[in-house]
């Protein structure tokens, strides 16, 4: 009988320290002489000095191009236009999650190696084989699953640091779903992130994340509050960027994300971040899944613990629409996304009770 393989994969480097950025080239030169550079707006102008300098000393050329806000097929389309035009030969994306999987997506269409460099630590989406596409309007489009990881990630943690706290605690909570979502997926021997079964490994690396982040997330988010690296930020951003990421893809997604991705189409959240939409998807998912009130007041009181928004009215829900939750709840079960990794059978009228559960338990443990 056919057995489909398990997978663990990954970047082919992760390099985590400081002043990253000014030696760019290191780390693009193996793969090619031109190299254009996505890059979110309010670094461009850094990043075009300091990579720019480097790439220059190199020999290489180099193009600078800032990501137009929204990771869309248009969006990507118009970044591989620019590519063929240009005669580069090696992708780069600096910023967030979306400017990079824009990236990821522009090297894969045009047959490019891609270097990643995160600017913020909000999300796992720099190690992954993964990009998520969304509408113009911002919704949730679909997923697109590469057949590589990216070549190299860079995360500068000098740079990381000094970003806005509520990213680095958004990145937090999205990794905190990484392990309850592999456990899932792993239990329904259920399809990982690369379409094939959630291996051994993949649960383990998905466990030592959820480990790392209970034990340094909020000293981390003290020292970002100062602006400042220290291990405990190094071991946290380890943890969000690298162990997040791969434990992910290699163990899979369940509840959580698809309840974010149905989260896409509320629009009083459309300015919460991801992983602070993820956190709720989370909250979600113990609640469909009758998690132990050991585990679940764990969750709950990191997640209070470092700062993550609890309630919807934390996520600035303006106002509970029950129509509007019925859609959330049916977007989320759809056979493209990843629910069907739940241990057991899931309906949409099971995600809009348990949603409502979530948020009535999220009110009573911040009160």
């Amino acid at each position: 009988m056919f057995k489909t393989p398990k997978s663990v994969t990954s970047p082919k480097k992760f390099i985590i320290g400081q002043n990253l950025l000014e030696e760019l080239s290191t780390y693009t030169k193996i793969y090619g002489d031109y190299t254009y550079v996505i890059c979110d707006e309010f670094i461009l102008d850094h990043a075009k000095e300091e990579a720019g300098k480097s790439l220059e000393a190199e020999g290489h050329q180099s193009k600078f191009v800032k990501f137009n806000y929204e990771i869309t097929q248009e969006e990507i389309d118009k970044h591989r236009e620019e590519v063929r035009k240009s005669g580069a030969n090696v992708i780069v994306g600096i910023g967030g999650g979306k400017t990079l999987d824009t990236a990821k997506a522009t090297a894969y269409y045009e047959h490019l190696p891609v270097v990643i460099f995160p600017t913020i630590a909000s999300t796992d989406a720099p190690c992954t084989a993964l990009a998520v596409i969304y509408n113009t309007d911002g919704s949730f489009d679909r997923y697109l699953f590469l057949p590589a990881n990216p070549d190299v990630v860079l995360a500068d943690t000098k740079i990381l640091a000094a970003a806005p706290t509520r990213f680095f605690v958004a990145g937090i909570g999205d990794a905190l779903a990484t392990y309850f979502e592999a456990r899932a997926c792993y239990r329904k021997n259920g399809d990982n992130l690369v379409n094939l079964k959630p291996s051994l490994s993949g649960l383990g690396l998905a466990k030592m994340c959820y480990d790392t982040i209970l034990e340094y997330g909020f000293q981390a988010k003290i020292a970002v509050d100062q602006g400042i690296s220290t291990p405990a930020v190094e071991n946290t951003i380890e943890a969000t960027i690298y162990l997040s990421g791969v434990g992910a893809e290699a163990g899979g997604l369940a509840a959580a994300h698809a309840i974010h991705n149905g989260m896409t189409a509320v629009p009083s959240l459309h300015r919460t971040q991801h992983g602070e939409k993820v956190v709720f998807g989370l909250l979600t998912q113990l609640v469909l899944e009758g998690a132990p009130k050991e585990e679940l007041e764990t969750v709950i009181n990191f997640i209070k613990e470092v700062g993550l928004p609890l309630t919807l009215k934390d996520l600035g829900l303006d106002e509970f629409r029950e129509e509007e939750w019925r859609q959330v709840a049916e977007a989320a079960c759809s056979e493209e996304d990843t629910m069907k990794n739940m241990p057991h059978p899931v309906t949409p009228d099971d995600v809009y009770q348990a949603i409502i559960t979530a948020n009535a338990l999220a009110e009573d443990y911040q009160g």
